[in-house]
Order: C-alpha cells, then sequence, then structure tokens
C-alpha cells in the first residue's frame, strides 16, 4: 500500500486539527499578554500628558488676586 492509497480517518484529521490550533494558541496567548502591556504604557503615558497640559493652561488662567490693607 502506497501512501496515495491508504485512506484518511477522522482520528488523523482531528489530531492534525489540534497540532495546528496548539501552535496558534499559543502564540496568540503570547500576542496577547504584550498587547495588553502596551496598551496599558499608552493609557499611562496619555493620562500623564492630558494632566500636565491641563496643570499648564491652568496656570496661564487663573487669576492672581492682590490683597492691600488700607
Amino acid at each position: 500500500m502506497s501512501p496515495a492509497d491508504e485512506k484518511i480517518t477522522r482520528d488523523q484529521i482531528e489530531a492534525k486539527l489540534r497540532e495546528v490550533t496548539g501552535g496558534v494558541t499559543d502564540e496568540v496567548e503570547g500576542a496577547k499578554s504584550q498587547a495588553l502591556a502596551i496598551g496599558l504604557g499608552v493609557v499611562v503615558v496619555s493620562v500623564a500628558i492630558v494632566f500636565l497640559i491641563g496643570r499648564r493652561m491652568g496656570r496661564r488662567k487663573s487669576t492672581i488676586v492682590e490683597v492691600r490693607r488700607v
């Protein structure tokens, strides 16, 4: 019997599918954790920039009141 004459069974297909999806699943988990870390970093930097811009705008627009005793 040559390999071309061999019938492919359901078990063989399932085994090959598990083998392929197992490798992909590992890669997806690794990419997911990296994406989460990058996203968290972007959020922290964005919040810091907005805070600093707001602080600067507050200083420019604040009124200075001078109190004198008469």
